[in-house]
This record gives C-alpha cells, sequence and structure tokens, in this order.
C-alpha cells in the first residue's frame, strides 16, 4: 500500500461565511480559485485550493469541550518570512495567542474569526535534527516546548540577531 504523497487542503464550515473568507483570504494572502454564495475554494501556492469554506448557517455553536481537530499548521519558508506574516496580522489587529518555540519550529498560534486554530511556524531543524531532538531527554521532558515573546524575538532580529541564535531551543525563552 502507497502513502499519499501530500496533504492536499482542509475545509471550514462556518456560519460567519464572508468574515471567514475575508478573515482566511487575508490570513494566508490567497486567491480565490472559485467562489459562490456557498463555497469558495482558497489557494497561495499552486494547489488548486489549500482551504475551502463552506456556508451552513444551521451551525450550532462551537463547543470547546468536544474532541476534533485542536489545530492545523502552515509552515514558512524562513524566520523572516515568519516574523513578517506575525507583524502583517499585528498591523490589522490580529495577534496570536500563543508563542512558542516547539524546539523543532518556532511557532504563533491564531484564532480565526469562529475560533478554529492555526498555527504559522517556521522549521528550525533539519528532518534528521528533528527526528534526533524528538528522541531526546529533553523533548521527552517538555514535548509541547518553551513561550517565547515574538516581539523581542521581532526586536530582536532587526538589531541584528542571527536567526540561529533566535531559534535557538537551549536558549528559548530567556
Amino acid at each position: 500500500m502507497a502513502s499519499p504523497i501530500k496533504f492536499a487542503h482542509v475545509v471550514l464550515k462556518t456560519r460567519n461565511y464572508d468574515e471567514m473568507v475575508a478573515w482566511w483570504s487575508d490570513f494566508l494572502e490567497a486567491t480565490p480559485r472559485h467562489s459562490n454564495p456557498f463555497i469558495t475554494f482558497l489557494s497561495y501556492d499552486d494547489e488548486h485550493h489549500r482551504l475551502a469554506i463552506a456556508k451552513m448557517p444551521h451551525l450550532a455553536d462551537r463547543v470547546d469541550n468536544t474532541v476534533g481537530i485542536e489545530h492545523f499548521a502552515f509552515t514558512y519558508a524562513t524566520l523572516d518570512d515568519l516574523l513578517g506574516q506575525y507583524e502583517r496580522m499585528g498591523a490589522r489587529g490580529v495577534r496570536p495567542y500563543w508563542t512558542i518555540n516547539h524546539g523543532m519550529t518556532l511557532s504563533a498560534y491564531y484564532r480565526d474569526p469562529d475560533g478554529n486554530q492555526v498555527e504559522t511556524q517556521v522549521d528550525t531543524l533539519s528532518l534528521a535534527e528533528a527526528e534526533t531532538f524528538m528522541a531526546s531527554p529533553a523533548f521527552a521532558a517538555n514535548p509541547i516546548g518553551i513561550d517565547v515573546d515574538f516581539e523581542a524575538i521581532v526586536a530582536r532580529r532587526r538589531s541584528g540577531a542571527s536567526v540561529e541564535s533566535l531559534v535557538d531551543y537551549s536558549t528559548a525563552g530567556k
């Protein structure tokens, strides 16, 4: 049996259709590939759609204490790209509720207008390094990570700090 070759897309259902389409279009800097009063297909790359938003006005309010997806994540190519996204969204009044160094990624978590949680991240280790880190006692002791201050990271980056120093897990949060 073959494994899938990639993860293709996510579909969100919402009562707040126009607000969600606008938020996600802006958040991902995505282009609608098709849109009608029921569904919008968005993409920011060469995939025909990465995210679809479906209008379902009959839905009940979200209940936080139920099973389901915790969050999904989007990876940026560089730390500067991730910090640029953080600053761009901050200028629009959209702030992450959590910023963290997971060891293998540096991440910022947001909530969309419906409360869906989305992570933006940059890889801080190669795949081989991440596998070694995830098998280490340090990861076993703290598999979630260390809270960090993105404002401080942005300031340090602007003052010339290296990417390596900003994503270093051993000094994260200090």
